[in-house]
C-alpha cells in the first residue's frame, strides 16, 4: 500500500540522562545530567534544564579543625603525656606532644598539672614574658625592692602543725615542714627571689610549687588549688606562686611549707629558723 497521504510521526531526538546525587546537609537532590550533545548545545531548548549543578563535598567543622591543627587539650587529674598522646592520636607520640608544649610543661615532662592547656598537632605559641606575668600579678614586688629581701609565704601567718611534730601519719615519722592555716584561695608568695624548678602534681602533696631560692635553698608550697607559675620561671620576693587549697593527702585547706637543701623530699630544714635568719619575724 502506498504511503502517500499518510502522516508520519516525527522522530524525536533522544537524550541520554543519568542521575547525580548532591549532598545538601543530609538531604539528597536528584539532578539530571544531560548527554554530551545537549550539554554542548549553544542554546538551551525550551522546557529543558538550562544548567548542570556542580556536586560539592562539604567538609565538617571538626575535620577543618583537625586539618588546621587548631586543637587544644585541657589536662585532667591523673593525666600523663603518654596517655593524652595516645587518646588524642598525636602523630609522634608523647615526645612530639612534649616538644610542642615544652615551654608550658617545663623541663620535666612527668610534671603536668590539671588545668594546663596543651596544643595538639602544632607547636604552642610562646607564653607571655616574665615582665608581663609580673605585671599581672596582684602582689608583685615594686621594682625598687632589693633582690635580697625575704617575706612570709602568707599575709596572715597562723601556724597549725609545726616543724618536726612526731606522728605515724607521716612517712618520715615527723612533720617535714610547717602548716599555715588559711582558707582555699589565699595568695601564696615566694619568700625570696629565685627560679621555679617544678610546678605541678606532687602525689600526696597535691598541686605543688618548688622554688630554688638565690641562696641555694629550696622552698616548697603544697596542697595548692591553683598554680600561678611554671617551671623555669624566675620569681621575686613577694610574687604570687599560687593559691592555697586542699589537694593531695589533707584533712582540710592549708599551706604546707618547707625549706629544703635540695629539691627532694627528706632534705628539709627548720623553715621558721630559716625565715628568721633572713630577717622575717614569725
Amino acid at each position: 500500500m502506498s504511503t502517500k497521504g499518510k502522516h508520519r510521526r516525527p522522530r524525536t531526538r533522544r537524550f541520554t540522562r543519568s542521575i547525580a546525587v548532591a549532598g545538601t546537609g543530609g538531604a539528597a537532590l536528584a539532578l539530571p545530567l544531560l548527554g554530551a550533545a545537549a550539554a554542548h548545545a549553544a542554546t538551551a531548548q525550551p522546557g529543558t534544564a538550562a544548567a548542570v549543578l556542580p556536586v560539592k563535598t562539604v567538609q565538617s567543622a571538626a575535620a577543618v579543625q583537625r586539618d588546621a591543627g587548631a586543637r587544644t587539650y585541657t589536662v585532667r587529674p591523673g593525666d600523663c603525656l603518654a596517655r593524652i598522646a595516645d587518646e588524642q592520636r598525636v602523630s609522634g607520640g608523647w615526645q612530639r606532644l612534649y616538644a610542642d608544649n615544652r615551654q608550658a610543661v617545663g623541663e620535666d615532662p612527668a610534671l603536668i598539672h590539671p588545668g594546663l592547656k596543651l596544643s595538639l598537632g602544632k607547636k604552642a605559641a610562646a607564653p607571655a614574658t616574665q615582665a608581663s606575668t609580673a605585671a599581672r600579678t596582684a602582689e608583685a614586688v615594686p621594682a625598687a625592692a632589693p633582690a635580697t629581701a625575704y617575706t612570709l609565704p602568707v599575709a596572715v601567718p597562723i601556724v597549725g602543725t609545726g616543724y618536726h611534730v612526731a606522728g605515724s601519719m607521716w612517712s618520715s615519722g615527723y612533720h617535714t615542714g610547717i602548716d599555715f592555716v588559711v582558707p582555699t584561695g589565699t595568695s601564696l608568695k615566694a619568700v625570696g627571689a629565685g627560679t621555679v624548678v617544678s610546678a605541678g602534681w606532687g602525689g600526696a602533696y597535691g598541686n605543688q610549687v618548688v622554688v630554688r631560692l638565690n641562696d641555694g635553698h629550696y622552698a616548697q608550697y603544697a596542697h595548692l588549688s591553683q598554680l600561678s607559675v611554671s617551671a623555669g620561671q624566675t620569681v621575686t620576693a613577694g610574687q604570687q606562686v599560687g593559691l592555697s587549697g586542699a589537694t593531695g593527702n589533707v584533712t582540710g585547706p592549708h599551706l604546707h611549707f618547707e625549706i629544703r637543701t635540695t629539691p627532694d623530699y627528706g632534705s628539709d630544714v627548720d623553715p621558721v629558723a630559716y625565715l628568721r635568719s633572713h630577717g622575717v619575724a614569725l
